[in-house]
């Protein structure tokens, strides 16, 4: 029963809400699942987080932050997700490699065909069967995290890409738009900018159909033990 769901999307977007939202719905289902997040999800992974998210004094470079990201991504896949798919669980995971794609790529200006090949690698190939996109409006969006971030006293603000200026983020947009036109199959695409109720009902909406095309998939391909 093991599935794989990303949630994408850009600053401010409330994937990070949603995601907690479905964890609570399949738990009412008693459907198993993992809850986890990129960069992070492990020891290396949380360290690297600080690096990648919070403001230091740090010159990352394009090349080094693409880098950082995908090591936290091969070992995140190892150690958390591929083995939580392989337990049957339902993994939910905020962000993966299409918003490395979308940022680094699109964002950063990075060759998108460097980007593929060292996404391919860190993850083993591994491709989620659904991703959700939250979409929203850039500047709406910017204004949501920024308002986040203000309240935040307990720990470092996460606030390293919501300082880059617009246009950065306006790339970023563009670039999840553009995985999305080469593959509709596999994204549904959220309007983020809804109440946060009606974006939970599609949400889970999305997550029922998917569990039981996973079942009908399974019962179908189960041996049949016929009687002569």
């Amino acid at each position: 029963m093991g599935l794989f769901v990303t949630f994408e999307g850009s600053e401010g977007s409330g994937k990070t809400t949603q995601i907690k939202k479905a964890g609570d719905y399949l738990s009412k289902k008693k459907v198993p699942f993992t809850i986890t997040e990129e960069p992070g999800g492990t020891q290396l992974g949380n360290e690297l987080r600080k690096l990648l998210l919070n403001k230091t004094s740090l010159n990352i470079t394009r090349k080094s932050e693409l880098l950082l990201f995908a090591a936290a991504r091969a070992q995140h896949v190892k150690e958390i997700i591929l083995p939580a798919i392989n337990d049957g669980k339902v993994v939910l995971c905020d962000r993966y490699s299409d918003a490395t794609i979308a940022y680094q790529a699109f964002g950063r200006g990075l060759k998108i065909e460097d980007v593929q090949w060292i996404n391919g690698f860190s993850s083993q190939s591994l491709k989620p069967e659904l991703t959700l996109l939250f979409d929203i409006p850039v500047d709406i969006g910017l204004e949501r995290a920024m308002s986040r971030i203000s309240q935040i006293t307990d720990s470092p603000a996460e606030d390293r890409f919501e300082g880059e200026d617009l246009q950065f983020h306006m790339r970023v947009r563009r670039g999840y738009f553009t995985l999305v036109k080469n593959e509709p199959e596999r994204f549904r695409v959220i309007d983020a900018s809804k109440e946060i109720h009606e974006v939970h009902r599609e949400v889970c909406f999305h997550l029922d159909k998917l569990i039981k095309d996973k079942r009908l998939r399974a019962k179908a391909a189960k041996p049949q033990n016929f009687k002569f």
